[in-house]
Parts: C-alpha cells; sequence; structure tokens
C-alpha cells in the first residue's frame, strides 16, 4: 500500500520529508504560483486527498519546509549575539562559515533558491517575511552598529554572495564545495 494513503499506523516518518522535497523541487522548477497541490500528488504517485492528509495547502507545506532552516538561522544568530568579540574580523569570518556550512549542507540551498526565484510570491507571506528578517539579523551582525552604509552593505553582498553562488555559477562544471570556496572567498573580501 502507498505509504501516503490510509490511516496514521500506515504512515512513514519519512513521508512528509518526501512530500517537503517533492513540492520544494516543483515550485523551484515551475514557481510557487505555476504548481498545484494535484501536481505535488500526481508527482507522487498518491491522491490529492493522501497529500490533504499531511498538509492542507501549499502554503503549509512552504512553511514546513522552511521551519527547519530558520531553525538553523536563528541558532547561528544566537550564537553569533552570545559571542564576546562581535563584529571583529575573525568573528566576521567564523559567522560567514558557519553560514556557508548551514547553507551548503542538506536543502538549504535549494530553499534559499525557492525564495529567491518566489520572492513576489512571498514578499507578504509570514515564511517569506521570516527568512527576510533572519537574513537582516545575519546582516546586521557582519557590521557594526552605526557603522557606515557603505560597510552595511558590504555585509550584505558577502551574505548575498554565499546564498546567489547557485545562481551566478550556474552552467559553471565544479562542484557545491568548489562553489562554496568560491563564494566564501567572495564574502571575505568584502567584509575585510
Amino acid at each position: 500500500m502507498n505509504d501516503l494513503a490510509g490511516g496514521r499506523a500506515e504512515a512513514r516518518p519519512d513521508t512528509r520529508a518526501r512530500i517537503q522535497a517533492v513540492a520544494l523541487d516543483l515550485f523551484t522548477e515551475q514557481g510557487y504560483d505555476g504548481t498545484s497541490l494535484r501536481e505535488i500528488a500526481e508527482r507522487l504517485g498518491v491522491t490529492k486527498a493522501a497529500l490533504y492528509y499531511h498538509f492542507k495547502s501549499k502554503e503549509e507545506i512552504v512553511d514546513s519546509f522552511s521551519a527547519d532552516q530558520l531553525g538553523r538561522m536563528n541558532a547561528l544568530i544566537e550564537w553569533g549575539r552570545s559571542q564576546p568579540e562581535p563584529h571583529s574580523a575573525e568573528f566576521r569570518r567564523e559567522l560567514l562559515a558557519r553560514y556557508a556550512d548551514d547553507l551548503y549542507s542538506g536543502r538549504f540551498l535549494m530553499v534559499m533558491r525557492f525564495f529567491h526565484q518566489n520572492q513576489l510570491a512571498f514578499k507578504n507571506q509570514p515564511a517569506g517575511a521570516k527568512m527576510r528578517d533572519a537574513l537582516i539579523d545575519i546582516i546586521g551582525l557582519l557590521a557594526e552598529p552605526g557603522s557606515a552604509p557603505t560597510a552595511r552593505l558590504r555585509a550584505g553582498m558577502a551574505v548575498f554572495a554565499l546564498n546567489t553562488s547557485w545562481l551566478l555559477l550556474q552552467g559553471e562544471e565544479i562542484s557545491d564545495e568548489e562553489r562554496r570556496e568560491a563564494a566564501m572567498e567572495v564574502a571575505l573580501d568584502l567584509i575585510r
């Protein structure tokens, strides 16, 4: 029996993760607005009712796969705020390295790609606002309070260098590690 159909006892623990992964792929390929719950169910090989058992809407799916990434970003922000020497060169390097490690692990980069490609759809949605706020907090940790606009802009561009490396280096025959290293080099140059 298909693991998405049937009662609670038959649902496998990885079912939600499979739904999230398929939805994320479709949302990134076709756009959030261009993807329906029916298409997600079809790609999974289940009925729409079986999908509804786990998620009632596309928004619920986005909220669910965003929650993990937001948790990681918030943990990084908490770590940054707890450091004894915030804004030192060593602190900024470590903050960017930790962010890059999170970004290039699991599907975090895919989630950031999804938000980048679907900005209009999520401009006023809670998930988009939370991601935007977390990015602003991370950028704020890189620039000293009251710093010049150019320093704040460099901090923001350093974070966006990591976030958009998939876009700016697409078509390149390089590994994710090489992409991460190139993005880190640019990010570090920007905050020096």
